[in-house]
C-alpha cells in the first residue's frame, strides 16, 4: 500500500477510439474512487450526467447511493469507501472506468509513476492530453464516429442539425489543458499537501 502522501501519475485513455483520446494527470494516492470519478469527468471533459463503474480484476466499484434499487448489483463495492491506492498498488497496474452505461464509454487508467508530493503543490493537476472528449449522449463509439463523419461533410443532410447540436466551438482535435486546470480546483475537492 502506498503512503498517504504519495502522488500518482495516471494516464487515462478512452478505449476503442482512433486517433486516441487520453489525459495524463497527478492525483493523491489516498483519493476515494468517488472523487476520482469527479476528477476524470473534468480532465476528460464529460458532464457527469450518468452512472459509472470502476473495475479492478473481477471487482466492480460504484457510488452505491446513485444506483436505483432495481439496478442494484449486490456485488458492487462502495466507491465512497475505496481509496485509489487500494486498487492501484504498483507502477503499471490498471483500473477500468466506464462512464454512461448506456453509451458505454470505457476508459483504461494506468498508474504510470508513484511520486513524492511537491511542497505547496495542489492536486489534482492535469499534465497533458490529446483530442476532445466526445459530446455527451452522442451514442457511444458508433454514434461518435457517425457524428464526426457528418461534421466533416457540410453537404450531408444531417450536417446542420448535428452542427447545431454540438455547438459552434466543438473541435474533436483540440484539448484545452489550461481550461481543465482552471476547472479542477473549482469542481473537484482539492487538498493542499
Amino acid at each position: 500500500m502506498a503512503n498517504i502522501s504519495d502522488i500518482y501519475q495516471l494516464k487515462v485513455s478512452l478505449n476503442h477510439i482512433k486517433p486516441p483520446i487520453w489525459r495524463r494527470f497527478l492525483v493523491r494516492s489516498d483519493v476515494k474512487l468517488t472523487a476520482l470519478h469527479k476528477i476524470l469527468q473534468i480532465v476528460m471533459g464529460w458532464d457527469n450526467y450518468h452512472l459509472y463503474t470502476f473495475e479492478a480484476g473481477r471487482t466492480k466499484f460504484a457510488d452505491r447511493e446513485l444506483w436505483e434499487e432495481d439496478w442494484y448489483d449486490t456485488d458492487l463495492v462502495d466507491a465512497r469507501k475505496t481509496k485509489l491506492e487500494d486498487v492501484l498498488t504498483s507502477k503499471g497496474s490498471k483500473l477500468n472506468y466506464t462512464y454512461d452505461l448506456g453509451d458505454g464509454w470505457e476508459h483504461t487508467i494506468t498508474l504510470v509513476k508513484i511520486l513524492a508530493p511537491e511542497p505547496g503543490e495542489r492536486y489534482p493537476v492535469c499534465m497533458a492530453g490529446e483530442r476532445s472528449c466526445p459530446p455527451e449522449d452522442c451514442g457511444g463509439i458508433w454514434g461518435y464516429e457517425h457524428l464526426l463523419e457528418v461534421l466533416s461533410n457540410p453537404d450531408d443532410e444531417e450536417y446542420d442539425f448535428l452542427h447545431e447540436w454540438v455547438g459552434p466551438y466543438f473541435d474533436p482535435e483540440t484539448f484545452d489543458l489550461k481550461l481543465v486546470n482552471t476547472e479542477l480546483p473549482r469542481r473537484a475537492m482539492v487538498k493542499k499537501s
